[in-house]
């Protein structure tokens, strides 16, 4: 099986970004009292900080059973981020609508 490290960290890297853009324009628009989306938003960007370096250690792992444990880590690190992501457009949606 291929190795889904690289893929995790460009994805998370990216995704991370994204979140972040969510908390900046949260902030300056001074509607981030009103709604749990900065929280979400938030825990989002901890959860892809840390899955970028799950899955950087997977890639520079010497041992492969280690790299594999730090890619799973990774893996689900990134999967509870983008819910909390999915968590956050459905809060913007029911919000807008």
């Amino acid at each position: 099986m291929e190795k889904k490290s690289t893929h995790i960290l460009n994805a998370s890297s990216n995704l991370l970004g994204f979140s972040l853009v969510i908390i900046t324009s949260l902030k300056i628009s001074k509607i981030s009292h009103n709604t749990y989306l900065d929280e979400f938003a938030g825990v989002a960007c901890l959860f892809f900080a840390f899955s970028c370096f799950f899955s950087f250690l997977a890639i520079r792992s010497r041992h492969e059973h280690r790299g594999n444990r730090f890619e799973t880590i990774a893996d689900y690190l990134f999967l509870t981020a983008l819910f909390c992501i999915v968590l956050a457009v459905i809060i913007v949606t029911l919000k807008i609508i």
